[in-house]
C-alpha cells in the first residue's frame, strides 16, 4: 500500500512524455499557500488525488498529473494520456479545467495554452474543410472571404432579411450570415428564412456569375439541429453556424459528425466566450477556446480583430497562427475578423491579420450612407484595393462607395 498526497503531485525534475496532454496555467495561490502548494493541488484535483491523504493498493491505475515547472505566477502540468477518454471533449475539459476553476486553493486560476499530444488530437475529427472553403464553395481563393449579418440582427422580417443578403450579395460581399441570437423566431422563421434567403441567393449568383452562400445558423438541441443542417443541405447550402459555447462541445461534436455526411462546413460563433476568456487571470483563455474549436471540427471561427473592432481581443495574430498551423495532419481553421469593422479598418485590419481570413462587417456595410448595397461595394473595393498593393484612401478617391464610407467613419474604430 502506498499513500497518495499533494506533494506526490509536484516533481520539477520531471520530463514529460510526447504522448501526454501539457497545460500551461497562470495561478494565485490562496493566502497561505507557496505556488508549490497550489500546483500540487491543481495537478491533484485535476486528475486522481483528493485533499485527504489515500492509500492504494495493486488494483490502482496510476494516472496523476505532474506540476512540472512553475514560475512566478504560472506552472505547466502534465496529463498522461490513460486520464483521458479518446475523442470526448467534455470529459478533457472536466479534467483540466473542471473543479479545479473553483478551488479554495487559488484566488484566481486561468488556462492559458494546451500542447496536443498526436493519439488524443487524432481522436478528434477535427475540421472538415477548413480554409480550404474559400475555394471549394466560394470564388475568394486569393482574397479574404467577406460576410455580412444583416442589421438589426434581429427583429427583420424575413423578407427583408432577405432582400438585405440580396444587396449585400450583388455588391460584392461573399456570405450572408446569421447572428448568433436569430434561430427560429415568431418574426423571422427559420425555414422560411432559409428558404427565401437561398432563393435571392440563387439570384444573385446568376446576376454576378459568382458563388455566394449563407452561414445558416442552426443552434438548438443536438436532434434540431442534425435537421436543421439537413434543411440547410436540402436547400443547396454549403454551410452551417453553430454557437459552440453556449451549445457545447460534444454537442458540436454531434453536429460534425453529422455534417460530414451532408458535406457541409461548420461556422463556430464564439458568442460566451468573454465568460471565460475576458478576465486575464482566471477562466479559458480564447487560445484554448479555439484549439477546442479546431479539435472538435469546425471549420471557421470568430478569433477577434486585432483590436480594430468593437470587442475585446487577445492575442488575435497568434491565435489566428495556431489554426492555420500543422497539428498532427489536421486540417487548419479559417479565422473570422468580426465586430466594429468597416471599410476604413481593412487596411490596418489586414497589416495586422493577413489575408488568409473572413472579414465580416455589419453595421460597416448596412449603415452605410447610401444603404446596403453601397456598403457592400465600398467593404469589397477596399479589400480589392488592398490585395492590389493600394491605399485604402487611394482606392476611395476612384470609388464613390468607398469614398462616401470613408468620409462618414475614416479608419475611426466603435466602441
Amino acid at each position: 500500500m502506498t499513500g497518495i498526497a499533494y506533494a506526490d503531485f509536484v516533481d520539477t525534475d520531471y520530463q514529460p512524455a510526447p504522448e501526454e496532454l501539457v497545460c500551461d496555467f497562470a495561478i494565485e495561490p490562496a493566502s497561505g499557500l507557496s505556488m508549490e502548494d497550489a500546483a500540487g493541488r491543481v495537478a491533484s484535483e485535476s486528475s486522481n488525488g483528493t485533499w485527504a491523504a489515500l492509500a492504494v493498493g495493486d488494483d490502482f491505475t496510476d494516472v496523476g498529473a505532474t506540476a512540472f515547472e512553475i514560475g512566478d505566477g504560472t506552472i505547466r502540468v502534465a496529463y498522461p494520456e490513460t486520464l483521458f477518454e479518446f475523442g470526448n471533449m467534455p470529459q478533457a475539459l472536466s479534467c483540466v479545467a473542471g473543479n479545479i476553476m473553483g478551488m479554495k486553493a487559488v484566488d484566481s486560476i486561468r488556462l492559458q495554452d494546451c500542447s496536443w499530444p498526436a493519439d488524443l488530437a487524432r481522436s478528434f475529427r477535427g475540421p472538415q474543410f477548413g480554409s480550404a472553403v474559400k475555394e471549394a464553395f466560394l470564388d475568394a481563393e486569393d482574397r479574404p472571404a467577406l460576410a455580412t449579418v444583416p442589421k438589426p440582427k434581429v427583429g427583420l422580417s424575413t423578407k427583408r432579411h432577405a432582400e438585405i443578403g440580396y444587396e449585400a450579395w450583388t455588391g460584392g460581399i461573399d456570405l450572408l450570415k446569421d447572428d448568433e441570437n436569430l434561430t427560429d423566431q415568431s418574426f423571422n422563421s427559420f425555414a422560411d428564412r432559409v428558404t427565401e434567403s437561398f432563393e435571392m441567393r440563387d439570384r444573385a449568383e446568376e446576376e454576378t456569375g459568382d458563388r455566394k452562400d449563407y452561414l445558416v445558423n442552426i443552434t438548438a438541441d443536438v436532434e434540431t439541429m442534425k435537421e436543421r443542417a439537413d434543411f440547410v443541405a436540402d436547400q443547396g447550402g454549403n454551410f452551417v453556424m453553430v454557437d459552440v459555447i453556449t451549445t457545447g462541445w460534444g454537442a458540436v461534436q454531434s453536429v460534425r459528425e453529422h455534417t460530414e455526411k451532408r458535406g457541409l462546413a461548420i461556422h463556430a460563433h464564439r458568442a460566451m466566450h468573454a465568460a471565460f476568456d475576458r478576465l486575464s487571470h482566471h477562466g479559458v483563455s480564447m487560445r484554448v477556446l479555439a484549439q477546442i474549436a479546431r479539435l472538435t471540427g469546425v471549420d471557421h471561427i470568430h478569433t477577434g480583430t486585432a483590436n480594430l473592432g468593437k470587442l475585446e481581443n487577445e492575442d488575435t495574430a497568434g491565435i489566428n497562427e495556431w489554426l492555420q498551423s500543422d497539428l498532427h495532419g489536421m486540417n487548419d481553421v479559417l479565422p473570422v475578423a468580426s465586430g466594429g469593422l468597416h471599410p476604413g479598418t481593412v487596411e490596418p485590419l489586414l497589416d495586422a491579420l493577413g489575408t488568409d481570413l473572413i472579414v465580416q462587417a455589419g453595421g460597416g456595410i448596412h449603415g452605410h450612407p447610401d444603404g446596403t448595397h453601397a456598403g457592400a461595394k465600398a467593404l469589397r473595393q477596399a479589400v480589392d484595393a488592398y490585395m492590389a498593393g493600394k491605399s485604402v484612401t487611394e482606392a476611395g478617391e476612384s470609388h464613390d462607395e468607398l469614398g462616401r464610407a470613408l468620409e462618414e467613419w475614416g479608419a475611426e474604430t466603435p466602441i
